[in-house]
């Protein structure tokens, strides 16, 4: 809120809107909702408070077994980027995400069935996609005494060599549904929220928005509570 016009009954409504719900708010909802004239001051409102989300988040690192895979999810390109004609992985319209989810195979004890339940998540936009962003990705992010399941993706070379175990498996339907289980979920989830509520996403503000939905699905059980842990975010996460 520092060096803000705006009063701070505004940022508060405005945290209660964005934790009021799963699905999110557009700034142009949140403009509505609040009965502002100009669109400029909330869109920055609202992208500081996801700047706080992350920047929260950023503080803690996963642990124990982590599922590690990307997807590709569609931002709105310049006309420049159009006009390269770049197919495939860095095409126009096309950003390369990295989503870590920290799982635990948990067995049924009466029906002896293994399925695997997950806690925390991150998600990280990827620049180049070369194998040392992702080393230097997992030294910021994961435990070293970690294990990590992947598919067998050339990027991931050397993961090992900052985890206790890398487990890589060929990437399939049954890779997808059962040792990714979660990481692939979520992309799903992720791209149906962003699509859903923002349209088109510019490239540069793809990690804020990401930020936002992963915060709320770290917290996905806090209920009424998530309004006060956003307030402490934006309280501390600047510290």
């Amino acid at each position: 809120m520092q060096s803000s016009n705006l009063p701070f009954l505004v940022w508060y409504k405005t945290m209660f809107l964005m934790s009021a719900t799963k699905k999110g708010f557009s700034s142009k909802e949140i403009q509505k909702q609040l009965g502002m004239k100009r669109y400029e001051p909330v869109w920055a409102m609202v992208h500081k408070l996801r700047k706080a989300m992350g920047n929260r988040d950023s503080r803690y690192t996963l642990e124990g077994m982590i599922e590690f895979d990307e997807g590709y999810f569609t931002v709105e390109s310049s006309q420049i980027e159009q006009n390269k004609g770049v197919r495939g992985r860095g095409a126009a319209g096309k950003q390369n995400v990295a989503i870590m989810a920290e799982s635990t195979p948990l067995e049924d004890v009466e029906t002896g069935r293994t399925d695997r339940h997950c806690r925390y998540f991150k998600a990280k936009v990827l620049k180049d996609h070369t194998s040392q962003e992702i080393d230097a990705l997992l030294k910021e992010t994961i435990d070293e005494q970690t294990i990590v399941f992947s598919d067998k993706s050339t990027s991931y070379l050397n993961i090992a060599d900052y985890v206790e175990l890398h487990v890589t498996e060929k990437s399939d339907k049954q890779t997808t549904t059962e040792t990714l289980k979660w990481v692939h979920i979520t992309i799903s989830n992720a791209k149906r929220n962003l699509l859903g509520n923002y349209h088109k996403i510019k490239g540069k503000y793809l990690q804020a928005y990401l930020d936002e939905f992963v915060y709320k699905l770290n917290r996905r059980y806090f209920g009424e509570k998530l309004f006060d842990r956003l307030v402490i975010a934006n309280i501390t996460a600047y510290d």
